[in-house]
């Protein structure tokens, strides 16, 4: 049936259809799901040295992040699936249930096992929180009209990048840690309240088989890799057993899975996806940006504070021009390509700009003008934002309606699993290159009894006489140098697999992406 549109943004049906779907609340709790999920890893991130004083666990805190990370990794292509089987509604209210269980939990933790056990729950609902905002609006609106929301989402994530630190900080300061936890609440019953009574959409009407085996052989390589990536480098060396093990255990669950999923009835992720290669080229280039773009954005905050000495409140100042770029180069491809219906180009400028802009910073040094360092960033940023949503709008845009879910996850999950690889790969690169480092410029004595993990504070900085201070902050800048210098190949395969990607217009009007009635408010 063709989808028509009124004067507003509210695709209509024929009369006698379901209730109609409000779309300003519906977006309205969208939104927050969005800001919730990307929110909650930057304050819990702020609050964590308070929670472990408090809880004790030293040894295990890094897994209260970790496991969060797996759960949600692991789940994210699986609620896209589910979405498809059951219906986008009744899986998103599970996940948001889920989610703020897991707050309420974590809030109420009595010992890090506690918590680390809470943060699963946690996770496991956040896996569904964006895949599932992506879907719903798949469901309601063509892909020329979602990529006006879509642009939403990019300010959204910014927002909540920035705010993160210093919601945690003001929460963990005023109140106590428990509130980074427990501030969820409120949020998440707003948008259950929203979407229960807001949202409607038909019912899923296919047979429920569930891939259990494909589940279970995906978690389990994707365990496997979050591990090996996070303690590679760091916890042990790369070529350890133990991380050689892993390795090879990721690798054979995923042929293992490949090989269910040819065989499975309903897969979690179907494999004939792939033979569109407008979906594999958004796939392809999300894991690029995933690994640099989202990846990296820790080790800039690491440079203004230690080598430009930077407060933590001016290092957020700094990062601002960045988050502008992003969000205003989000926004402004966001607008053309609702105008033009097409997308191909973006991707491919995101990739391009961002081979300028990781060369640009690879050459930050102590002496480079902070001036200069803004401009850097921002455009970094800029190349950030231009991939935002749109290899998201141009996966969904070749897909089959059945698959609309499994497609938004696969891509969602694509990038996660690369902002995963990302930080944990830059991070072995820097700690390895700062221990040499510091080792070759400091004096044989001059950090005695200071722990090199508090050297990026400034309080540990102030201590140092002003020559260690200056080797330090050296050390640092040297440090980043090969960490933005990795990011270029791998911006280099984004592009290349971004100049094979078809240039086919959105599709507008006469595609009808939903059977749902709707309403402007």
């Amino acid at each position: 049936m063709p989808s028509r549109t009124t004067g507003t943004d509210s695709p209509l049906t024929a009369a006698g259809s379901p209730p109609r779907t409000r779309i300003r609340p519906v977006i309205t709790a969208c939104l927050l799901a969005v800001f919730l999920a990307m929110l909650d890893s930057q304050i819990v991130a702020t609050a964590l040295p308070r929670i472990v004083g408090d809880l004790g666990g030293l040894d295990v805190f890094s897994w209260v992040t970790t496991a969060y990370i797996i759960a949600a990794s692991v789940t994210t292509p699986v609620y896209g699936k589910l979405g498809d089987l059951f219906g986008r509604k009744k899986i998103f209210l599970i996940a948001v249930a889920l989610f703020l269980a897991g707050s309420a939990l974590s809030g109420a933790a009595q010992s890090m096992d506690q918590l680390i056990l809470f943060r699963t729950v946690q996770g496991i609902g956040a896996g569904g929180l964006f895949v599932s905002v992506l879907a719903i609006i798949g469901e309601l609106f063509n892909p020329r009209e979602a990529a006006r929301y879509f642009n939403l989402f990019g300010i959204v994530f910014a927002l909540a990048a920035l705010a993160g630190p210093a919601v945690g900080g003001a929460l963990t300061d005023l109140l106590s840690w428990h509130w980074v936890f427990l501030i969820n609440l409120p949020v998440g019953i707003v948008i259950l309240v929203l979407v229960s009574t807001c949202l409607h959409l038909p019912r899923a009407d296919r047979p429920a088989r569930i891939d259990y085996t494909g589940f279970l052989l995906l978690s389990a390589s994707i365990v496997a890799l979050t591990l090996a990536a996070s303690w590679g480098g760091v916890k042990y060396e790369w070529l350890d057993w133990r991380i050689l093990g892993l390795g090879a255990a990721a690798v054979l669950l995923a042929l293992a899975f490949v090989a269910a999923e040819r065989r499975a009835a309903e897969p979690v992720i179907p494999l004939h996806l792939f033979r569109d290669s407008t979906f594999s080229v958004s796939v392809l280039v999300s894991v690029a940006a995933g690994v640099v773009f989202l990846g990296s954005v820790n080790f800039l905050a690491i440079y203004i504070q230690v080598v430009t000495g930077a407060s933590p409140t001016m290092s957020g100042v700094v990062l601002l021009p960045m988050m502008f770029g992003l969000v205003a180069s989000s926004v402004v491809s966001g607008v053309a390509i609702t105008k033009t219906g097409r997308y191909k180009w973006y991707p491919v400028l995101s990739m391009a700009i961002g081979v300028a802009g990781a060369l640009l910073l690879a050459t930050m040094d102590t002496g480079t003008p902070r001036a200069v360092v803004i401009g850097y960033m921002l455009v970094f940023g800029v190349a950030a934002g231009l991939n935002m949503q749109v290899l998201t709008m141009a996966a969904q845009n070749t897909a089959p309606r059945d698959d609309i879910g499994a497609v938004h996850a696969t891509v969602s999950f694509a990038r996660q699993l690369g902002t995963t690889v990302g930080i944990s790969l830059f991070a072995s690169i820097f700690y390895n290159r700062l221990t040499e480092e510091i080792a070759q410029r400091t004096p044989a004595d001059a950090l005695r009894g200071i722990d090199p993990d508090a050297l990026n504070s400034t309080e540990t900085l102030d201590r140092l006489t002003e020559p260690v201070r200056d080797a330090v902050e050296q050390a640092y800048a040297a440090a980043l140098t090969p960490v933005f210098l990795t990011a270029v190949p791998v911006l280099l395969l984004g592009l290349l697999a971004a100049l094979t990607m078809k240039n086919l217009p959105l599709r507008g009007e006469d595609h009808q992406g939903h059977e749902a009635v709707a309403e402007e408010s």
